[in-house]
């Protein structure tokens, strides 16, 4: 919802986005993004001095670990992306250590379009999302972001109820051994459906990815299994197992044999077992009331079967 700019709310932060703008400017009210996890997100109307407004987006963490870190990360990502064909906000300023905010916050543009997150005109998105993949994975900055990490193990996955337990077991089997060798490239590490935009006014055009705050180097199968696996819990299975297929017909390229692919779907897969909960959550919020931690369990649990029986 829209509210009146109040600037006792963080009297720091506004005064710091306030000497960021164009002389003569103004923050005329803000309103709260839902779907974000980590962060609050504002979408600030700035008036400007000849009675026109434009917006902004403040991004800021609030007693988040290593937040300094995240926004210095996508403050790097933003300056890059500049100068690409890549739809991403511009960046406007950073106090990734909270010297002079409330707490750790970052500035910048705001892109037209919406997230859509429903059923409806899928098919054409989910291409569109193939070939943007592809395009941030062929960037080639001067200086690389910091290699991938990946935080699952075989003990912190989280096996949903009913689910086969010899199949968990068989996929939990697959992340216990070393990870592939791959040729490095640059990940979103966050794409997926409630971190890209489309226009307002239907889906058939992509109009900006957002969230760069986790940028790495590493595989394009771990950028490839992300998006997968939230297809997957948004659509269903089917969709989820098709993303990779659309990927390499928009001139993507993974991992050279079966095995591989597998143990990067598998990982990302069972990653998010352990955050189901929290990740459904601003789904609801956004307008898909059915995906309730249950259907995604369930879903998470038909696509890791899935994932196992295509290898068998």
């Amino acid at each position: 919802m829209v509210t009146n700019h109040d600037p006792t709310a963080r009297p720091l932060t506004f005064a710091w986005v306030s000497r960021h703008l164009v002389a003569g400017e103004r923050i005329v009210s803000t309103r709260s993004l839902h779907g974000g996890i980590t962060a609050e997100m504002r979408n600030l109307t700035i008036g400007t001095q000849y009675g026109n407004i434009r917006h902004l987006v403040l991004r800021t963490f609030v007693d988040v670990e290593n937040a300094a870190d995240s926004l210095g990360r996508e403050a790097d990502a933003l300056t890059l992306l500049a100068g690409t064909d890549v739809p991403a906000p511009a960046l406007v300023a950073v106090d990734a250590t909270a010297v002079e905010c409330e707490h750790p916050s970052l500035l910048m543009t705001h892109l037209p379009g919406r997230t859509v997150l429903d059923d409806e005109g899928l098919e054409t998105r989910i291409r569109l999302l193939a070939r943007q993949l592809v395009a941030i994975h062929a960037l080639r900055p001067a200086e690389r972001p910091r290699e991938y990490v990946a935080l699952t193990t075989a003990e912190t996955v989280v096996v949903p109820r009913n689910a086969d337990a010899g199949v968990w077991a068989a996929a939990i089997d697959v992340i216990r051994r070393p990870a592939p060798p791959y040729e490095g490239r640059f990940l979103h590490r966050d794409f997926q459906p409630g971190n890209v935009l489309f226009e307002a006014s239907g889906a058939a055009r992509l109009t900006g990815v957002v969230d760069w705050a986790a940028t790495s180097w590493g595989p394009t199968d771990l950028d490839v299994a992300h998006c997968s696996i939230n297809l997957a819990l948004l659509h269903g299975p089917e969709w989820g197992l098709r993303f990779a297929d659309e990927y390499e017909k928009a001139g993507g390229v993974l991992a050279a044999t079966a095995s591989d692919r597998l143990y990067w779907k598998v990982r990302d897969a069972l990653a998010s077992s352990e955050e189901l909960a929290v990740v459904s959550q601003p789904w609801r919020e956004a307008g898909r009331p059915d995906l309730t931690t249950q259907a995604v369990e369930e879903r998470l649990d038909a696509y890791v079967t899935a994932l196992l029986s295509s290898q068998l």
